[in-house]
């Protein structure tokens, strides 16, 4: 998948080493829950876990506002955003807001994969970008 066909709504997309870590697990459902009261917002999930396992844990902890993106196959994602960590074979944790012209606006890479990503940042980066699409819309 490109980034051209994550569709052409704001995207958060949330970079993690693996699903079944205790902070992954918790930035996941955090941006679950705002998915849900982000209109005009897509958010995505990259990891280097298998599709089958992604869909495990998004059944098992009801995430269904997300879409996951699978890198495992070849990290290009990894390799072309720079999170690959390529000793371990996984994606250091990091989030991109892309706008409606696949612009990256904002952008955090987090040093230690056991820090919290800064949220409120993102969140709000992506609701402003939300608002400027809908106002250009009206």
């Amino acid at each position: 998948m490109t980034l051209a066909g994550t569709g052409r709504n704001v995207r958060i997309f949330s970079v993690l080493p693996s699903l079944d870590t205790p902070i992954c697990d918790a930035q996941t459902k955090r941006f679950n829950e705002e998915a849900a009261r982000l209109p005009g917002v897509d958010i995505y999930t990259v990891s280097v876990d298998l599709p089958f396992a992604q869909k495990r844990y998004c059944n098992t902890y009801g995430i269904d506002n997300l879409k996951m993106l699978s890198d495992h196959r070849d990290v290009s994602f990894g390799v072309n955003y720079g999170t690959l960590i390529k000793e371990l074979r996984i994606e250091s944790r990091a989030i991109f807001v892309i706008d409606r012209e696949n612009v990256i606006r904002h952008v955090e890479y987090l040093k230690e994969v056991a820090e919290h990503p800064n949220y409120e940042v993102a969140l709000k980066a992506a609701r402003a970008l939300a608002g400027e699409a809908a106002a250009g819309a009206a």
